[in-house]
């Protein structure tokens, strides 16, 4: 009859060695992945090296927590912050924007952050009133004098003038010069519109220069 052979007893220390050499990769692996990693900062998902979490930047190769100050939040990226609507950055602190009557809260971006109801304009610290000349009316543009004046008639200092069209002449839209143009066959001279002479064998040309 043949014997039956037992397995060889297996040797505890044999089974400790192989269970430390299963997690030696493991351990490695932790311990790499955390080597040089600041408190509050993370792994960068892409590459080598670190970030700092949200709320954190990076400060002598620390992470560093934002103080945001009241009336403030962290933007979207969570590496700096802004002030509330109404508050505007001085220094290190959000200070409240003093809008003047007849104003309203605009981008506090850029120059007061308050901007002046339609009929006001800004000067200094204050909203006031456009004064609009008899024969003109208010201007959409927020700059300038706030007023234009009404066909026929230009602006001179404070005042809307009438353009006086001599004989012979009609009034245009324009801004600059005199207002008015001469009819076909006459020409501008001075404040008047003198025929023009068309020579024998000439004829009159489709121009406003020359003779």
């Amino acid at each position: 009859m043949s014997r039956i052979r037992r397995p060889r007893a297996i040797s505890i220390h044999f089974l400790t060695l192989l269970a430390l050499l299963a997690a030696a990769p493991g351990i490695v692996f932790a311990k790499g992945g955390s080597v040089g990693i600041p408190e509050n900062a993370r792994a960068n998902s892409y590459g080598s090296g670190w970030e700092c979490n949200r709320g954190h930047r990076e400060v002598d190769k620390a992470c560093a927590a934002i103080k945001v100050p009241p009336n403030a939040y962290l933007n979207s990226s969570g590496e700096r912050w802004e002030c509330d609507r109404g508050y505007r950055k001085v220094d290190e602190a959000c200070v409240a924007i003093k809008v003047p009557a007849n104003g309203y809260l605009g981008d506090a971006s850029y120059d007061s952050g308050w901007e002046c109801d339609r009929g006001y304009r800004a000067v200094d610290e204050a909203c006031v009133p456009i004064k609009v000349p008899a024969n003109g009316y208010l201007a959409d543009a927020s700059y300038g004098s706030g007023w234009e004046c009404d066909r026929g008639y230009r602006a001179v200092d404070e005042a809307c003038v009438a353009v006086k069209v001599p004989a012979n002449g009609f009034f245009v839209d324009y801004s600059l010069g005199s207002g008015w143009k001469c009819d076909r066959g006459y020409r501008a001279v001075a404040e008047t519109c003198v025929a023009v002479k068309v020579p024998t064998h000439g004829y009159l040309a489709d121009t406003s220069s020359g003779l």
